[in-house]
């Protein structure tokens, strides 16, 4: 598999540098919105996935596989992997959660997928401890115990990491707690550190009920709210509910469009001052909030094209949002992925 077309690759592979983000065109990030675990021991559901529209697609080696099943879990990642090497990139991502990295089963996935995965999605880190040992793909790191949300801002500044996300399930069970304001709380721990490291934002956790889709929109909006961005998904039907959720509406995109226009006006005249036709003044980061919401809403105005290239990533210096993929429901496995 390989990355978007930029600068020269330095990471292991040619999967380039480990900060390297899936973005949107033009100097605009636009993370990804939608991530669809499969498990991993159930190949004939790969495709399935890669079909769903999700921007990203994670083959789960942890949770969803049972442990007499793990070593065939981890042969079906691979080879599905090296199927798709050297292939153009394209939409999705192709991502892999392997088990816990401080273990030995977690070792040796990171060492049979991380040469071919365009991310690696590491459970339950609780210090930098286990990222020093990461090479290949880009890590991203799942903070699922109170140990890792103490921790989360130097996890979140480590240079392999690309991302950060909540284990919301594991979380909650430690620490007792049932409500919805405490468990925002925690939340927006991890998207402060995500944006002071300059990682994309952090992108919600998986909402277990997947017949319930008003109340998986309900929480998607709820979640924009306090800062995060996007979804993972354990069922193709949730898929274009959480687009719908993210997508911004149409007075936002307006005002965005009137933003970005007068920034462009500004740029032919030569001056540093951007004036909207009311009158008001805005900023660099307001236009470059406003630019965002234009490319954003373009992305999810029609359903995705799994086909379609994802743009250059910024670099972690150019990089101002945060969420990504939390955790995945402990409860059992997943359902079907059918499309």
């Amino acid at each position: 598999m390989s990355v978007p077309d930029g600068p020269a690759a330095s990471g292991p592979a040619g999967l380039g540098p480990a900060v390297r983000r899936p973005g949107a065109a033009e100097g605009v990030p636009v993370p990804p919105v939608t991530w669809l675990y499969v498990p991993g021991d159930r190949p004939e559901r790969f495709d399935k996935a890669v079909a769903s529209g999700a921007d990203v697609v994670i083959i789960d080696l942890e949770d969803a596989v049972a442990p007499a099943k793990k070593d065939e879990a981890r042969r079906n990642a691979v080879a599905y992997l090296r199927a798709q090497h050297g292939r153009p990139a394209r939409w999705p991502r192709l991502h892999v959660r392997v088990n816990d990295p401080a273990t030995a089963r977690g070792r040796d996935d990171l060492a049979a997928v991380g040469p071919f995965a365009d991310g690696v999605r590491l459970p339950k880190v609780e210090s930098t401890a286990v990222l020093d040992a990461v090479t290949g793909a880009p890590a991203y790191a799942l903070l699922e115990s109170a140990a890792g949300i103490l921790a989360a801002r130097e996890i979140a500044a480590h240079p392999s990491v690309a991302g950060v996300a909540l284990g919301e399930q594991d979380l909650a069970a430690e620490l007792a707690v049932t409500d919805e304001q405490a468990m925002n709380q925690l939340r927006l721990q991890v998207v402060l550190a995500a944006a002071a490291a300059g990682l994309p934002p952090v992108p919600m956790s998986v909402y277990p009920d997947v017949k319930d889709e008003v109340g998986l929109a309900d929480s998607c909006r709820a979640g924009r709210a306090i800062g995060l961005f996007g979804r993972t998904a354990i069922h193709p039907r949730q898929i274009p509910v959480i687009r719908r959720a993210f997508r911004p509406a149409e007075e936002e995109v307006a005002r965005a469009a009137e933003i970005v226009a007068a920034a462009e006006r500004a740029e032919q005249a030569g001056v540093g001052a951007v004036a909207l036709p009311d009158g008001r003044f805005v900023d660099a980061p307001i236009v470059v909030r406003a630019r965002r919401t234009v490319t954003l809403a373009a992305r999810l105005a029609d359903p995705p094209d799994p086909a379609e290239p994802p743009a250059n990533p910024p670099d972690r210096a150019e990089r101002s949002e945060s969420p990504s993929d939390p955790a995945y429901h402990r409860s059992g496995p997943p359902p079907d992925v059918t499309t």
